[in-house]
């Protein structure tokens, strides 16, 4: 088969996302089909397919787009700047998606909502698509928009509607949405009106010999002496909930003082985070290492995972975790309660609770048999149930059935 995997999002980029395209591109490639990658530049300035060295400047394009979608031709489009940025982008790279033309494709795999309703309005009627939905973009605005109250958006806005109203269409649009888990399942089905029978459910897959290569590997930092790790692999934004973390910390220093906790990661809050460690008198627990290329080597070195997301679907830094035979703190946010069985696996705080997480931090800290009986049961659920080999098998599956559909009709 010769295969399109799209995103609207950035490649390549640091994220879940992007990995799982290249994991997936890497085996199906090995399975002897051929895969290409279609996205954003790491600019934002063209779209490209990656692989293939094609690209389309936005800036060809913005002029004719902004010159006939402007506020007397298109009033619906124009009554917030996220509408505006997001369907302007949406055009975009339906535009330059028909210019590259899509007439080769046997599968169409896109990997969220709005490069979904893009392309199944330009690619061809036999063309099966489907969609992969990592998460909800829809609650996560919902959150950006709550925390920034001066971009004068409530649930009576367009814009808070918009986003509902996109990952709906984008379902309608394909043949089949695939989610990791049954919360981004319930997620469609309860806030976007999505049918049940157009939705799927399976997990996300890890390559355990790839992830074992850089495991044994380890890493140029290494544990202080005496001192535990707490590790927390994160893009450093608003709805991974490093604010959340550093208040529990700064709980827990008052408890113990026997651990350090690395934050792996970078973002727009870096600063604000930092700032926010030094006011908490954290300077000297809490490592910011910035953006790292051997997670996994870092986990070697490491006792404890924490997570405190606000919000996440089905994250790899969990997957990662467990298959370092990690315990986990994380909170309940998205599908986490899915991945972490509280007591058996790891422990789970209520979403943005510091007291709580700091709580079950200072167990782990105290406890060494519970800590290792927890990690124990992560690494042998991390193998069984992360299966690479199941997730494509299933994924495969999915493809061929999604072709011999469209054959029939």
């Amino acid at each position: 088969m010769k295969i399109l995997l799209a995103t609207h999002w950035l490649l390549p980029h640091v994220g879940g996302v992007y990995n799982f395209m290249q994991e997936l591109k890497k085996r199906l490639e090995q399975l002897g089909h051929e895969v290409d990658l279609l996205g954003n530049s790491p600019d934002y300035k063209k779209i490209h397919i990656v692989n293939q060295r094609k690209e389309l400047a936005k800036e060809v394009l913005l002029p004719m787009l902004e010159a006939k979608l402007d506020p007397q031709t298109a009033p619906g489009l124009n009554q917030h700047s996220a509408i505006r940025f997001y369907e302007l982008e949406r055009y975009c790279m339906e535009l330059a998606a028909a210019y590259f033309g899509l007439e080769q494709y046997d599968i169409i795999h896109t990997q969220d909502s709005f490069s979904t309703r893009s392309l199944s309005r330009v690619k061809p009627k036999r063309t099966p698509l489907v969609s992969h939905i990592h998460g909800s973009v829809a609650r996560e605005m919902k959150d950006i928009f709550r925390n920034n109250p001066a971009q004068g958006v409530n649930e009576g806005s367009p814009a808070w509607r918009y986003f509902p109203a996109i990952e709906y269409h984008a379902a309608l649009s394909s043949d089949l949405t695939i989610t990791a888990n049954q919360w981004s399942k319930n997620v469609l089905m309860s806030d976007c009106g999505v049918p049940d029978y157009r939705i799927t459910v399976f997990q996300y897959g890890l390559d355990a010999e790839a992830f074992q290569a850089k495991y044994r590997a380890g890493s140029s930092h290494r544990r202080p002496p005496g001192k535990k790790v707490i590790i927390c692999p994160a893009r450093l934004v608003f709805v991974k909930g490093i604010h959340v973390l550093l208040e529990s910390l700064a709980i827990l220093k008052r408890m113990r003082n026997d651990w350090v906790c690395w934050i792996v990661g970078d973002g727009a809050m870096r600063g604000q985070l930092e700032e926010q460690a030094i006011r908490s008198g954290l300077q000297h627990e809490v490592l910011f290492l910035g953006q790292h290329d051997n997670v996994p080597g870092l986990l070697s070195q490491s006792d404890i995972f924490v997570h405190t997301c606000i919000q996440d679907n089905q994250p790899y830094s969990v997957m990662e975790a467990q298959m370092a035979g990690l315990p986990s703190v994380v909170s309940t946010a998205g599908g986490l309660p899915e991945m972490v069985t509280h007591g058996f696996t790891g422990l789970l705080a209520p979403v943005g609770d510091p007291g709580s997480t700091a709580q079950h931090l200072n167990l782990l800290l105290r406890d060494e048999d519970y800590r290792k009986f927890l990690g124990d049961n992560a690494k042998t659920f991390a193998y069984k149930h992360w299966s690479m080999d199941l997730m494509i098998e299933r994924m495969l599956n999915i493809y061929y059935g999604a072709i011999a559909q469209k054959s029939s009709q």
